[in-house]
């Protein structure tokens, strides 16, 4: 199992600060949580940056593995 913490319009989105998935390739894992959550993640995952634990990643077929956390980062607003 991987951790996923949701930070800003990703938190309201979801309604939680993290929760664990599945691991898998960064596409399928973002797949599974716009499946739990709703299709409107997608739009925000679209414009978000990742970081995985603590690098950040572009590339959706990098590897989540057991143990990983990925945090999600929309933009956020402010200044």
């Amino acid at each position: 199992m991987i951790t996923i913490q949701y930070f800003a319009g990703a938190r309201a989105a979801t309604g939680i600060a993290s929760e664990q998935l599945e691991s898998g390739p960064l596409a399928e894992v973002l797949a599974r949580a716009i499946d739990r959550h709703g299709p409107e993640l997608a739009r925000i995952f679209s414009a978000s940056t990742y970081l995985l634990d603590g690098t950040n990643i572009r590339d959706t077929s990098t590897l989540i593995a057991d143990g990983n956390t990925l945090d999600i980062l929309p933009p956020f607003a402010g200044g």
